[in-house]
């Protein structure tokens, strides 16, 4: 028994556990983290990059910094783990870099026979304009695909899916604003926030104490209110511009 103790007491914490020390500052316990997940953030900016990156290079320092500012910024409450998240920042702060890179590049062209500047011609620029809108159009799109995937996983610990939100969705335009305004209620409350992420249900009875909404108006689009609480808690940046063009609407 005294042994099945120790035992207990050397288990080894989880990241996510590590992290949270890290957040109260240990900062001896960051440096370990960062230089065990060297290779994952190599791996991570390799896939934006396309190619093999090296700790020399600049993309791989934009992707330890991106990965030390997800440490700083993860919270359980999002419902993914630190590694999904981090993935999802390194590789939009990445894509950044990258963005900014292709815009200053060839804006201007040096001229070494007159040993000075000379403007790029339209031609070239509009090639270059063009080359980068489609680079970034590819990149949103993976970003997005990747974004739906975690959140289906989001979803499916609260025992959803995405087609229960088609089905689930309020038809009217003013009914879908006031459910999303439900939820930005619930996650600014931090004890209806922390009841739906323990239970993994909506606070119905809390809730309705709360909005000036009705219980059964609730309960029809909980699913729906459930859903867009949790966009609202996670780190999604496309999914966020939605609420934000159904309460521009």
């Amino acid at each position: 028994m005294l042994s099945l103790l120790f035992l207990a007491k050397k288990k080894k914490p989880t990241l996510e556990e590590t992290v949270a020390l890290i957040q109260q500052g240990d900062t001896s316990l960051l440096n370990e983290v960062i230089e065990a997940y060297k290779p994952f953030i190599a791996k991570t900016v390799s896939s934006v990059c396309k190619r093999y990156i090296y700790e020399t290079d600049d993309e791989f320092s934009i992707g330890l910094i991106a990965f030390n500012e997800a440490i700083e910024k993860y919270s359980a409450e999002r419902g993914s783990s630190l590694l999904n998240f981090s993935e999802i920042i390194i590789k939009r702060r990445v894509i950044d870099y990258i963005r900014k890179q292709s815009k200053n590049q060839h804006s201007v062209s040096i001229d070494l026979t007159n040993n000075g500047y000379e403007e790029e011609s339209p031609g070239i620029a509009i090639v270059n304009e063009l080359s980068l809108e489609d680079y970034q159009k590819k990149n949103d799109e993976i970003l997005r695909k990747e974004e739906v995937l975690q959140f289906q996983q989001v979803l499916s610990s609260f025992d959803l899916n995405l087609n229960d939100l088609v089905e689930h969705s309020p038809k009217h335009a003013d009914a879908r604003k006031n459910a999303i305004l439900v939820a930005k209620t619930l996650v600014e409350n931090q004890e209806l926030k922390e009841l739906l992420f323990e239970k993994k249900r909506l606070p119905i009875k809390k809730l309705e104490k709360t909005v000036d909404v009705s219980r059964k108006t609730i309960e029809r689009n909980r699913k729906y209110i459930i859903a867009i609480a949790l966009i609202l808690s996670g780190d999604y940046v496309y999914m966020k511009d939605y609420i934000k063009g159904v309460l521009d609407t």
